[in-house]
Order: structure tokens, then C-alpha cells, then sequence
């Protein structure tokens, strides 16, 4: 039997795939590089950051058409990184959700330009949303610009590769983590909490449940790269290893890096009740992310 939260993230996934598809298709770009947009956006994913903004966005408000230029957004950053992460100067993987990789399919530096226009474009959509009025949009603007910027997803690659090679605390892959994947989705928990009108106080509390969460959907990651079904994955598991990243696991073994996840997933919902939000999807969403299989 299906529950309330498989429906939610369905219904919230067809609706971000749709809204990307359609903005992408009216486009009037070269036509190359909109097929290598396209086909990095509709290679398929969980769309976990968007559905992670809207469901932040209900526990304080029901009118979701707000959340979807941020929500698509955030997603084509996401995808951009992904396009960039898989290049040969970086992680040099051939597969993604278990299609060949953008610059597999076109080239490296048609992959290189179609990450950079879905970085770019997603900030033209938040500017263009007529649902939010103008300190909304500087605010979301900001806000995605530092999770996704220097101070954040980037600075979280770039240690990220540092430390490939070298032994590192767990306090070091927590930092790694922390900014590689906890920014963006810091940035769908107070982005759509701000536009659903949380309190300062309830923001709070919500950028401690998203740091634990970035930390739990890593640690996952990890464990599944170790110990997940390649078909599920959409890759070959091991690749950490092959590598040479610092890794949960590695650093713990297996059971020790489940349970610092199970560690992390009380903080979290801990951190939830405080912002009043115990009773949304985000409490649900908690359990999904760091049980799922891939």
C-alpha cells in the first residue's frame, strides 16, 4: 500500500520535471547545447533537493506555486554539478543513473558549457518569478548563491578532491560533506521555510536539522557505495575506493558509519520538533533518505 509520502514525492517529481522540461524547450539557444542540457535534466534522479524545498515550504504554508522557479532552480544547479563532477578533470566517471555521462555522449567541453548554462539559468528564473515579490527573489537569489558558490558545494568538491589520497578525521569528512552536499540542501530547508514564513527562530533550528540531514544522506551514499546494488545505483559500486576518497566506512566501517548515520538521524528530528515541524513531510523525509537504496 502506497503512503501519503510516496505520493507527495510523485506528484512533486512529475511537476518539477514538467516545469524543467518546459523551460528548457522555449529556450532559443544553439540547438546542441540545449540537447546537452536536456539530456543531464531528464537523465532521471530523485529530485530530492525540490521536493526537499516544497515539503519545507508546506510545513508552514500550502501554496506551493511560489516554491517552483526556486525549486527548479535548485535542481539545475544540481545537475550542473553532476555534469562537472563527472568529467575527467574530476571523478572521470562514463556512467550517471546508469546512462552514459554528458560528456560520454556529447563532449568535454559541450559538457562543460551545458554546466555552466544550467547554472547560470537558474538564477534567471528566480529573477523572473512573478509569485515572489523583489526582496524574496534577492533573498533566494543570495541564499543559492552561497550554497552553491565558494562558500559552499564548491568549496566542499574542491576538499573534496584534496583529499583524495590523504587520511583525514572524521571532523574533516564531516566539513567535506557538510559543504559538498549539505549546502544545497541547507538551501531547499530555509529557502522554502523563508518563503513559507517561518519565524527567525524556526530557521534556526532548521539549519541545524539541514546539517545533520546533508550528513545522513552522505553517510548513505557512502554505505550504498560499499554495499548497494549497482542496478539500483545507476553506477558500479566501489568507485569511492577505486578513488582513493575518504569515506564513512572507511574511516569507521561499515557498522560504524551506520551507526553515526542513526546518530545523525536523532539530531535531525530532534532539531524538527524544535521548529514546530514535526508533524510535515520533512519528519518522513528524514527516515526515507537514510534508508533508501539508491
Amino acid at each position: 500500500m502506497r503512503s501519503k509520502l510516496n505520493d507527495f514525492i510523485d506528484q512533486n517529481k512529475i511537476l518539477i520535471e514538467k516545469e524543467m522540461s518546459k523551460h528548457l524547450d522555449n529556450l532559443s539557444i544553439p540547438e546542441r547545447l540545449k540537447k546537452s542540457m536536456t539530456y543531464s535534466i531528464e537523465a532521471g534522479g530523485k529530485r530530492i533537493r525540490p521536493i526537499l524545498l516544497i515539503a519545507s515550504y508546506n510545513a508552514y504554508n500550502k501554496n506551493t506555486q511560489r516554491t517552483l522557479s526556486a525549486a527548479i532552480a535548485l535542481e539545475m544547479i544540481h545537475t550542473y554539478s553532476l555534469i562537472h563532477d563527472d568529467l575527467p578533470a574530476m571523478d572521470d566517471d562514463d556512467l550517471r543513473r546508469g546512462k552514459p555521462t554528458n560528456h560520454i555522449v556529447f563532449d568535454e567541453a559541450t559538457a562543460i558549457l551545458a554546466g555552466d548554462a544550467l547554472l547560470t539559468y537558474s538564477f534567471e528564473l528566480i529573477s523572473n518569478d512573478s509569485a515572489l515579490n523583489e526582496n524574496e527573489k534577492v533573498k533566494m537569489i543570495q541564499l543559492l548563491a552561497q550554497a552553491s558558490g565558494p562558500k559552499g558545494m564548491v568549496a566542499g568538491q574542491f576538499l573534496d578532491m584534496e583529499a583524495e589520497n590523504n587520511e583525514i578525521a572524521i571532523e574533516q569528512l564531516e566539513r567535506i560533506h557538510t559543504l559538498k552536499t549539505g549546502e544545497l540542501l541547507r538551501f531547499a530547508i530555509i529557502g522554502g521555510a523563508y518563503l513559507g514564513g517561518a519565524t527567525s527562530e524556526q530557521q534556526k533550528h532548521l539549519r541545524e536539522f539541514a546539517f545533520y540531514l546533508g550528513l545522513i544522506f552522505q553517510v548513505q551514499d557512502d554505505i550504498l557505495d560499499v554495499m548497494g546494488d549497482p542496478e539500483l545505483i545507476g553506477k558500479p559500486t566501489g568507485s569511492d575506493e577505486g578513488n582513493m576518497k575518504s569515506t564513512y566506512p572507511k574511516l569507521l566501517g561499515t557498522k560504524g558509519a551506520i551507526d553515526k548515520k542513526d546518530e545523525y538521524v536523532t539530531k535531525a528530528k530532534e532539531a524538527l520538533i524544535l521548529a514546530n515541524a514535526n508533524e510535515s513531510y520533512l519528519m518522513e523525509l528524514t527516515d526515507y533518505f537514510s534508508q533508501r537504496d539508491h
